[in-house]
């Protein structure tokens, strides 16, 4: 038998109920049922932002230990989810700061030269949501996201953008981000 998958998810949006949520909820219903599945709430975590203060340039670790349980989960999961709002072009600030604090990863590689950083490599997808019409926030957030992941052995695969929902395509907008979430984590699985 297979060794069970995990999937973690990098939540970041303060509506347990809105759009990014019920996402989210579509791109779950698609994963197999055996995977474990592991949620960080960024509103919920309070992980302080980065500082810069060099600690993680000399060992392998940060001088806040407030991530330490979501960097454990980011090494073992084998698939990552990031489902976020897009705020002023780009992440809300406590997701932000769990993004930032990947500094860590940076460091290990570059000034630590360790090749990986994180040795179980990994498949990720960005859900994002945002009132716009307008995609560019979403494409920035990718953007970002391919930079992180460039040295956490982890390969995006999929971006599903839900934009418009401020305006009156929002319930077609909808349908269709949802069956683009559902179709991105079968491919995820490569169940399709």
């Amino acid at each position: 038998m297979a060794d069970r998958k995990t999937l973690l998810v990098l939540f970041g949006s303060p509506h347990q109920n809105g759009a990014t949520a019920r996402l989210l909820e579509e791109f779950l219903q698609a994963v197999d049922r055996e995977t474990e599945i592991a949620v960080i709430d960024a509103y919920r975590e309070n992980i302080r932002p980065c500082v810069a203060c060099g600690f993680c340039k000399t060992r392998e670790a940060c001088s806040f230990s407030d991530m330490d349980s979501i960097d454990g989960l980011l090494r073992r999961a084998d698939f990552l989810v990031v489902a976020s709002p897009v705020y002023n072009l780009s992440f809300p600030a406590p997701l932000k700061a769990i993004l930032d604090r990947t500094q860590r990863y940076f460091e290990a590689r570059f000034s630590l030269r360790k090749k990986p950083p994180i040795e179980k490599p990994k498949r990720a997808v960005l859900l994002a949501t945002a009132g716009s019409e307008n995609a560019d926030g979403a494409a920035i957030m990718e953007k970002q996201l391919r930079m992180i992941f460039s040295v956490m052995n982890t390969r995006l695969e999929s971006v599903v953008a839900l934009t418009g929902l401020d305006g009156t395509n929002g319930g077609e907008a909808s349908l269709r981000a949802a069956r683009q979430a559902r179709k991105a984590a079968l491919a995820m699985q490569d169940k399709i």
